[in-house]
């Protein structure tokens, strides 16, 4: 579960410096405070905006053209950017961070 939210909020945090975020997961629907959602079906993330996400072991690849390698702690995305999770924390090289509790993550 909690790579599938942090998959959202990567999402959402990757690309944007902007507003902070708060996703929370129900059952196989993940929501955002910025209207966004996804729905997890077995490996395939949908989400709102239309994007697809299919995880195959430590990959990801988004239907945008983004993919994502976990390595442990850390996740490599193909645009440059990294990740690091720590705990319940996971910074983002662009200066974001996540923090999960529970169902839910928060995003600055």
């Amino acid at each position: 579960m909690k790579f599938r939210v942090l998959a959202l909020a990567a999402l959402i945090a990757v690309p944007q410096l902007a507003l902070a975020q708060i996703c929370q997961r129900i059952g196989s629907q993940t929501y955002c405070s910025n209207g966004m959602s996804a729905q997890q079906i077995g490996n395939q993330t949908y989400y709102s905006d239309g994007t697809t996400s299919q995880r195959i072991g430590n990959q990801t690849y988004y239907s945008n053209g983004t993919t994502a390698q976990q390595i442990g702690n850390q996740t490599y995305y193909s645009n440059g950017t990294t990740a690091q999770q720590i705990g319940n924390q996971t910074y983002f090289s662009n200066g974001r961070t996540c923090q999960q509790i529970g169902n839910q993550v928060y995003c600055n």
